[in-house]
């Protein structure tokens, strides 16, 4: 399994010389399976990057979304596959609180994009899945779905395969202060033993309690569910638009030295555009 990032910020892209070293394209990380599937998570700016190389190629597609807000649909319109025709390309939305399981579609519509989804040349099939349903097959692949704590709900996503398992937790507030669709105990068994948990760590402490309720975690509380989950690595992920590198490096230096206090055996790094890593 080999999983490659291709935009790693939260809520807006991050563009300037003081974001290049973590990248400033929002969220999209690919999965390759060993049997050629090729899995992505989220189609933020990110995923225009990723067109490129999934454009020489004529497999099948899976998109899985956590949730329509714009960091994570905006860059499926510059996606190239879906301007292949007869490309197969199969998504299948989060669970969110409102009735618009195809606003990755519907915004390449009216006012707001120029070419309309409806004269697309690929084959692009939306598949809802019924809320009782919390895991399926995607080639050799076992996929799990947990909903997140965040504003207009939405799915993190377990991917089991090839003897490893990855778990994929974005936008997510551990400890809301509204109702919780997931408490903590229940995110540590989904992440249980996990070869690698890539987690929402947007804030730090001290951007609370102003930005409490917008659903993102503070670093540390991720760091802790990793621990807890006996993860073997943790990526920082969804990083805010506004943290430069160096920023993101004492952060990550920070989450670290949590790790070393807590005497856990656990490999931690801050997310990266263009980083891939092989389990």
């Amino acid at each position: 399994m080999q999983i490659t990032f291709y935009g790693v910020r939260g809520s807006c892209p991050a563009p300037g010389p003081e974001f290049i070293k973590y990248g400033g394209n929002t969220a999209c990380t690919h999965v390759c399976l060993e049997d050629g599937t090729d899995l992505i998570l989220d189609a933020g700016t990110g995923i225009k990057n990723l067109g490129q190389k999934l454009i020489k190629q004529t497999n099948d597609i899976h998109l899985l979304l956590t949730h329509n807000h714009w960091d994570h649909i905006q860059g499926f319109p510059f996606f190239a596959p879906i301007y292949q025709p007869n490309r197969n390309i199969n998504i299948t939305p989060g669970q969110i609180s409102f009735d618009e399981y195809d606003a990755i579609l519907t915004q390449m519509s009216g006012s707001v994009f120029p070419v309309d989804y409806k004269t697309l040349p690929a084959n692009i099939q939306i598949t809802p899945l019924e809320k009782s349903i919390d895991s399926w097959q995607i080639g050799q692949a076992k996929i799990t779905r947990l909903t997140m704590n965040h504003p207009g709900g939405g799915s993190s996503f377990g991917i089991e395969a090839d003897g490893k398992k990855v778990v994929y937790i974005t936008d997510n507030e551990l400890y809301p202060p509204y109702k919780k669709n997931t408490d903590f105990l229940e995110w540590v068994e989904f992440c249980k033993d996990a070869d690698l948990i890539i987690h929402d760590a947007q804030y730090m402490i001290e951007d609370m309690p102003a930005k409490s309720g917008w659903g993102h975690s503070v670093a540390e509380e991720a760091v802790k569910l990793a621990m807890a989950s006996r993860a073997k690595r943790m990526a920082l992920y969804s990083h805010d638009h506004i943290r430069t590198d160096d920023q993101i490096a004492a952060i990550e230096s920070h989450c670290q030295f949590v790790i070393e206090v807590g005497g856990a055996n656990l490999e931690l790094f801050a997310a990266a555009e263009g980083l891939s890593l092989e389990l």
